[in-house]
């Protein structure tokens, strides 16, 4: 769990070196903090709400495109290698099958070929991101806000690649996470088709909006549908898949939580001197 948001931190601190400077100690509690937010937004949308609490306020706005970013980084990498795994398992495994929940290999095949192109256009438009920033400023209206967005378009594509490879080094902790809690269970399968599973497991939650405090029950109910396909152990399963949820949702935003009433406390005391 710390590599896995350690990681992130230092995604966090790359990017908004573009408007400020901040170490390493303050971008992983930004993390933290951030998971406290994101823990009731859809797809953990407020999580860059925390995170620019600890950046001095002429800065926040200008942060939020930069986090966009990240996010971006780590959703091409999700579907990326989700994509891949699909269509490894689609080939084995889900080619055994006559359907998959409603999914025959027709519309899986179609399934695979959009995701292909989504990727395709995404990865265009996530290396030529300032160029896109740069054309969307010429219309009146945005031009307005282009204080906000500026900073985007002086992200270069090495950058880019870097914070893509944090992205990808991240999601090989998430994939290690999830195949030892599912052999710590008695999950009992190959380590590659674990693996492949679970990457489709990320790409089914990355596809489908959700609250990650109301995720727990969606996220069990794939778990099963996928890795039944590998094991009988339901039980291990839940199991597995509630772990998860607790070591990379619950736990960072109750920690993050406390980070916030720290704060809150500091800044009541600073008051009070005052």
């Amino acid at each position: 769990m710390f590599l896995n948001w350690g990681i992130e931190a230092k995604k966090w601190q790359i990017l908004v070196s573009r408007v400020e400077e901040i170490s390493f100690w303050s971008a992983y509690r930004a993390i933290f903090v951030g998971q406290a937010f994101a823990l009731n937004t859809i797809n953990r949308a407020g999580d860059f709400v925390g995170r620019i609490l600890y950046l001095q306020e002429g800065n926040r706005l200008r942060a939020v495109a930069l986090s966009l970013v990240g996010s971006m980084s780590q959703i091409l990498v999700t579907f990326f290698i989700g994509l891949i795994a699909l269509t490894g398992l689609r080939f084995t495994i889900l080619n055994q099958l006559k359907g998959f929940e409603g999914l025959n290999g027709f519309w899986l095949d179609a399934l695979m070929i959009t995701l292909f192109i989504g990727v395709f256009v995404f990865s265009i438009f996530y290396f030529n991101v300032a160029l896109f920033i740069r054309l969307i400023e010429r219309i009146p209206f945005v031009a307005r806000f282009r204080y906000f967005i500026e900073k985007l378009e002086a992200l270069h594509w090495r950058e880019l690649t870097r914070i893509l490879l944090l992205s990808s080094t991240r999601y090989v902790v998430f994939i290690v996470q999830y195949v030892l809690l599912l052999q710590l269970f008695g999950v009992d399968s190959g380590i590659l088709s674990l693996a492949m599973m679970v990457s489709v497991l990320f790409l089914v939650l990355a596809m489908v909006p959700s609250i990650a405090l109301a995720e727990l029950g969606f996220r069990g109910k794939v778990s099963l549908q996928l890795f039944g396909l590998l094991s009988i152990n339901h039980l291990g399963i839940i199991a597995a898949a509630a772990g998860i949820w607790i070591i990379n949702l619950i736990v960072p935003a109750i920690a993050g939580s406390v980070l916030i009433l720290g704060v809150r406390l500091f800044k009541n005391k600073l008051n009070k001197t005052r």
